[in-house]
């Protein structure tokens, strides 16, 4: 049987997962590096996160929709958005979290600030950041801040995200450990919940890129390392 009508190559594309040009190209080698100094490069990223409603947790939690409603054709029930503005050390995965009410380029500058304090209280020089390409970290406002600050400030290449991969990772562990791993009954009790799991995150929690060890042992055996030289 033949067919002598257009042949809609597009649309058979798009059916088998082929649709956009992307998926045409062959896959990039993993981008595996790691700093070898605590500070040499910290990654900053920034997730926004529903605000919990007096309806009770999302979806993402309860696995139904019973907390939203409808409001015409859409459903709606999140009462606003917060932003968990996240720091993660390169070469220890040591992190610093904050929730905060956006993500501007004032607060982004905020929170580096108050990120490279919470370092240096450990014994760590920050050298670099590396954060994406939103707004906030192209502002001249931030440029001026990581001069202060004697940072240098990286970017991550155009829609290559996995250069500040780090980040990105640690943003899921802890969505599915914090966010999402127990019911809130307010954003502030999530909140409350944040510096406990931080805590747990940097001192107790294994970590497969570290043998196995948390991002606080991990700073103990580089401060060793850099001792023993000195």
């Amino acid at each position: 049987m033949s067919w002598d009508g257009p042949l809609d190559v597009s649309g058979i594309l798009t059916r088998i997962g082929l649709g956009k040009l992307s998926r045409l190209e062959p896959p990039e080698p993993p981008n595996h590096y790691e700093r070898q100094r605590p500070g040499e490069l910290i990654h900053i990223d920034v997730k926004k996160l529903g605000k919990i409603s007096v309806r009770g947790a999302g979806h993402r939690v309860t696995g139904h929709r019973k907390s939203q409603f409808k409001v015409g054709p859409k459903r709606v029930g999140a009462t606003g958005w917060e932003f968990v503005h996240v720091c993660v050390d390169d070469a220890t995965r040591l992190a610093y979290v904050e929730v905060l009410d956006d993500e501007k380029a004032t607060t982004a500058i905020a929170f580096l600030r108050r990120a490279v304090a919470f370092y240096r209280e450990r014994g760590i020089t920050v050298e670099r950041v590396m954060t994406d390409n939103g707004s906030a970290y192209r502002s001249a406002v931030h440029a001026i801040a990581c001069r202060t600050l004697r940072l240098k400030h990286l970017r991550t290449r155009a829609y290559r995200p996995r250069t500040n991969g780090k980040a990105e990772r640690f943003i899921k562990t802890l969505l599915a450990g914090w966010a999402y791993g127990a019911i809130y009954r307010s954003s502030a009790e999530r909140q409350a919940a944040l510096s406990g799991w931080v805590d747990w995150y940097n001192t107790r929690r294994p970590h497969g890129s570290l043998s196995h060890k948390p991002p606080e042992a991990r700073l103990n055996e580089l401060n060793n390392v850099v001792g023993s030289y000195s």
